[in-house]
């Protein structure tokens, strides 16, 4: 496993509010529009913290994504582009083809670079990137799919000292990327969908950071 990039020291936390964690990546595959909305749909206006968002879509078409979930969600939400700082409460939705990463300046980056798991947007890529620069202030959590994409990512997380989430067998569409996940050994907790919220919120918001 190999979960280095290249990073600078330079990181920009000031503009989040005092919270436990910084960055929410939720990552999903077939079924994983249904569950995204489910999780957004329930969150709070004033979450504190940035979402990123990594759905598999084909890349030969546009993504409507962003506009579908700002129906269903109190969050503003909007297509993730390079140069996006990440802001707290932002809902930030990877585009077709391009991988979406974080770089140690808390902008965002689309990437053309090769794919990884025969997809990109790839969760592998996301995951890596925050657990590199969030670290501890970093949840991975891994919903409904049909490949492995996730599992190095949860590694590279929780070797960072961050949170890894799965989303369980009964309320996934397809369990291969949540089982792939936990066969890891490394998911914190494995919920059903409709817990996920609840619990980001619970993790974010109570175990403030002094």
């Amino acid at each position: 496993m190999n979960c280095a990039i290249a990073i600078g020291q330079h990181r920009i936390f000031s503009h989040f509010p005092n919270i436990a964690f910084n960055v929410v990546a939720l990552a999903a595959s077939v079924g994983g529009i249904e569950a995204i909305k489910t999780i957004l749909s329930a969150l709070p206006a004033n979450f504190p913290a940035a979402i990123l968002v990594v759905q598999h879509l084909s890349p030969n078409y546009s993504s409507r994504l962003a506009e579908i979930f700002s129906k269903h969600t109190a969050l503003q939400v909007k297509p993730a582009a390079t140069g996006d700082v990440l802001r707290p409460g932002i809902v930030y939705v990877a585009v077709p083809a391009h991988h979406l990463v974080v770089q140690p300046n808390g902008t965002l980056l689309l990437s053309n670079t090769p794919k990884m798991n025969f997809v990109r947007p790839a969760a592998d890529k996301l995951f890596i990137s925050i657990a590199s620069i969030y670290k501890s202030r970093a949840i991975a959590v891994v919903l409904t799919g049909s490949n492995s994409d996730g599992a190095l990512g949860v590694l590279c997380i929780k070797k960072h000292g961050g949170i890894a989430i799965a989303q369980d067998e009964s309320t996934s569409e397809f369990f291969h990327m949540p089982k792939a996940a936990i066969a890891t050994g490394k998911v914190d907790l494995v919920l059903p969908i409709e817990a996920i919220a609840s619990t980001l919120v619970n993790l974010v918001t109570i175990d403030a950071i002094a």
